[in-house]
């Protein structure tokens, strides 16, 4: 991964988007300590725009912001998940051969999408889960509640979102392609 001054840039901003974004006033509470957070979408939409590196540190440095202003301190083994996530998102373009740069965004490539979802918040948040049963002693009935809800909530809410999100990033790409120097 290159960590050009253009690359750090948009991590920042990455990252301070799915923080505040992250904050429980947007989310939706849905179990102990467990809310689904539509900033999901901004860290896949970093993810795939920008590849695993800028996924996971949007992720990493992002869930951290959002712990720090929550004022429920910071979890680290839940900050480590969200950029495992965003590092199996940003699988997508490398999978892809980059087609959504070149404007193309069909539909083997939304179910890519929507499984790459699924697997990184499974991957990502089956380590958070696992670690804290290890780590701080979480009671594994809770943390494995919590991993179901957030694995489904969160590639669900990421898939649909970001299936319009990247249709529309599809169609703008497509149409700059189209244009000629004269």
């Amino acid at each position: 991964m290159n960590l050009s001054a253009k690359t750090v840039v948009i991590i920042a901003i990455g990252a301070a988007l799915y923080g505040i974004g992250g904050l429980p006033m947007f989310g939706i509470p849905i179990f102990a300590n467990t809310t689904l957070k539509p900033a999901m979408a901004i860290l896949a939409l970093f993810a795939v725009l920008f590849g695993p590196g800028v996924g996971f540190f949007v992720g990493f440095i992002g869930h951290w912001v959002t712990d720090l202003f929550a004022g429920w301190g910071v979890w680290l083994t839940w900050v480590l998940g969200s950029g495992i996530v965003g590092m199996i998102i940003g699988l997508f373009p490398l999978l892809t051969k980059k087609r959504l740069k070149y404007g193309h965004f069909k539909l083997p490539d939304v179910f890519l999408f929507a499984l790459l979802a699924l697997l990184g918040n499974v991957i990502g948040y089956g380590c958070s889960a696992l670690l804290d049963t290890i780590l701080y002693a979480e009671p594994f009935t809770k943390v494995f509640i919590q991993l179901c809800i957030i694995a489904a909530g969160n590639a669900l809410l990421v898939s649909v979102v970001g299936y319009f999100i990247l249709q529309s990033v599809a169609k703008r790409n497509s149409q700059c392609r189209n244009l000629t120097e004269a």
